[in-house]
């Protein structure tokens, strides 16, 4: 988790705060059923009430986290939206919701059994058919479980600013979701593994996890009209210790490293345009040379 503010001319105009509390923007890292530590970190925030939420930015479990926030904050609980949420995951399979299928391991056999040639060669088997073949019927629980924990109608309402990521397939970019577009299809989407579940398809583009490309998107939380402060919170993590060595351990730490790549690209991009913008070199709101 950490917390940066970007550098504007003048402070934003966020219109009325609740006296006492700090505006801040979210920005929520997806990670699967890691979302579930994420919601342990916001659960906390508003246990201690001193912040007031204007705008939210997510993709994956992140965007579920925000969508249930959102939804909750418009009822006056946020933290109880938050606990449904993950009550009706764990109520439908709970990490296999994500396609996590780390949760059958201990009932599989033991380390000398599976380092053996015929077991990996039936998950590289597995592993070779697409979503389209082992699941035909597209069933995908994580659709009733949004249905069951969000209120739609308040996200779409709320004058909290939200924003979902989703990788648009066909034109490999980012396509970033508002809160008035915001339905269980959008979460979906900005949640589909595509060796897990099948593309989503909205307004006839199929779409893949936004984490592919943005993880979580921060500039749209750059605006004039969102607070300076952007507290973020990640799931994956960045360093290692220990050069990871069995097939498992190394597809873990892969993914870890692609699904951080964006997010450090983006935070590089936006401490360079700092540093420009304090030299002078960028003309921002006509106070530049």
């Amino acid at each position: 988790m950490a917390i940066f503010r970007r550098k504007t001319p003048q402070p934003a105009d966020t219109g009325a705060q609740p006296p006492g509390k700090r505006p801040i923007c979210l920005a929520l890292q997806g990670g699967g059923a890691h979302g579930a530590f994420q919601w342990g970190v916001l659960d906390r925030l508003l246990e201690d009430d001193r912040l007031d939420v204007r705008a939210i930015s997510g993709v994956s479990a992140g965007a579920m986290n925000a969508a249930a926030l959102v939804s909750g904050l418009a009822a006056g609980d946020g933290r109880a939206a938050l606990d449904k949420l993950w009550r009706e995951v764990n109520q439908s399979g709970g990490r296999n919701v994500f396609g996590d299928s780390a949760i059958w391991n201990a009932a599989q056999p033991p380390d000398w059994m599976k380092d053996n040639p015929f077991w990996r060669a039936g998950e590289t088997l597995a592993l070779s058919m697409s979503p389209y073949e082992f699941n035909p019927l597209n069933h995908n629980p994580l659709k009733r479980v949004l249905k069951a924990a969000v209120d739609f109608g308040a996200v779409q309402a709320s004058d909290i600013k939200l924003f979902v990521a989703a990788t648009a397939v066909r034109q490999a970019r980012a396509r970033i979701f508002t809160a008035s577009e915001i339905n269980a299809d959008v979460l979906m989407a900005s949640a589909c593994l595509p060796h897990l579940f099948q593309a989503v398809e909205i307004e006839g583009e199929p779409y893949w996890d936004g984490g592919y490309l943005t993880n979580p998107p921060l500039w749209p939380l750059t605006g004039e009209d969102t607070p300076d402060d952007v507290l973020l919170i990640t799931l994956n993590p960045m360093a290692r210790e220990e050069t990871p060595r069995s097939a498992a351990d190394i597809m873990d730490r892969l993914n870890e490293i692609v699904f951080n790549a964006p997010l450090v690209a983006e935070l590089r991009a936006i401490a360079i345009a700092g540093e420009m913008i304090g030299q002078g070199q960028i003309d921002v709101g006509g106070q530049g040379p």
